[in-house]
C-alpha cells in the first residue's frame, strides 16, 4: 500500500478517507480538536490498549476519554494537520500529526499561559471492525512543556 504525505487537518482526512481504517485514525485525532469526549465510543474498542499511557492514567476507553479531555481543558483552537499516513496489513495505520493550539486552561501541571503551542507526534494503531484495538503514541511533551511553561504562572 502506497504511503500518503499531506498536511490536509484530521476533518478533512476523515472526508476524504479512502479506507474505514484510515478514517477511524483521522477521526482520534479529530476527537482532539473538537473535545468530544463522547466520541470516544465510537472510535475506541471499551477495551482498547495504550501501550504509552499517562501516569497514573485509568484503563482502556476511560484513559482515551481522560486524555481528549485534557487536551481540550488545557487548549483552544486545536488543529491536528496528519502530515504521513500508512495503513499496513493486519488494520495497523501510522499517523505522523503537527498540533496547534493556544495553551488557554490547566494542561500538565502548568497554569494558562497563553502561549500558542506546535507540536508533532506518532500514532500507530490497529483498528479492528472499525475501532482501535491497541495504541501506541508518543508526542513531544518536553517541547510542549517548554512552549506552556515560558511565560507562565505557577498555581
Amino acid at each position: 500500500m502506497p504511503a500518503i504525505s499531506m498536511a490536509n487537518t484530521a476533518s478533512e482526512m476523515v472526508r476524504s478517507a479512502t479506507s474505514t481504517a484510515l478514517r477511524v485514525a483521522a477521526r482520534e485525532l479529530e476527537l482532539y480538536d473538537t473535545g468530544n469526549v463522547a466520541g470516544a465510543d465510537e472510535v475506541f474498542a471499551p477495551n482498547v490498549i495504550d501501550h504509552n499511557p499517562a501516569a497514573d492514567a485509568a484503563s482502556g476507553i476511560e484513559s482515551m476519554r481522560a486524555s481528549i479531555a485534557a487536551v481540550r481543558d488545557g487548549f483552544t483552537d486545536t488543529q491536528h494537520r496528519i502530515l504521513f499516513q500508512q495503513e499496513l496489513p493486519g488494520g495497523w495505520v501510522v499517523l505522523h500529526w503537527q498540533m496547534t493550539g493556544i495553551h488557554t486552561g490547566d494542561a500538565f501541571g502548568f497554569a494558562a499561559s497563553g502561549n500558542p503551542v506546535d507540536i508533532n507526534g506518532q500514532d500507530i494503531m490497529r483498528i479492528v471492525d472499525g475501532k482501535i484495538t491497541e495504541i501506541y503514541h508518543v508526542e513531544e511533551l518536553l517541547k510542549l512543556t517548554q512552549q506552556i511553561s515560558t511565560g507562565a504562572q505557577s498555581a
